[in-house]
């Protein structure tokens, strides 16, 4: 079963995103960026969903230290965010960012988002794309 770690400082965001994805994957629900750094060090995930304001490290600030990390580099991250601004969003794909899903989410498609990377990680690296 893959693993999803979802970070946010916001424990009912949290608790809607295990609620929705623990039927499909193992999650780990952490309320920091400093805290996934620390659980990474004994679990990669297959993906990461941050949010991006959070105390202490930024989303964005984490994802420019994955991204420059051999070891955590290819790890997907998806960012839950209510910030909708084109600067924003410029910025997250400049990180690499794989995509944003705006909170509040719906079930269905925070679901069908994890869903189908994940799908489309497992498709490539058979090399079929």
């Amino acid at each position: 079963m893959k693993t999803i770690f979802v970070i946010d400082d916001n424990i009912s965001v949290l608790a809607e995103a295990e609620e929705i994805l623990e039927k499909h994957y193992v999650v780990v629900t952490l309320q920091s960026a400093e805290s996934m750094f620390t659980v990474l060090e004994k679990v990669i995930p297959d993906m990461i969903l941050l949010d991006i304001v959070l105390f202490g490290v930024s989303g964005m600030e984490a994802l420019q230290i994955l991204k420059s990390n051999e070891k955590y580099k290819n790890i997907p991250v998806m960012f839950l965010t209510g910030l909708t601004d084109s600067d924003t969003e410029t910025l997250g794909i400049e990180l690499g960012v794989t995509d944003f899903i705006s909170k509040p989410f719906s079930a269905a498609i925070l679901l069908n988002r994890v869903k189908n990377y994940l799908c489309l990680m497992e498709y490539q690296k058979h090399g079929s794309i």
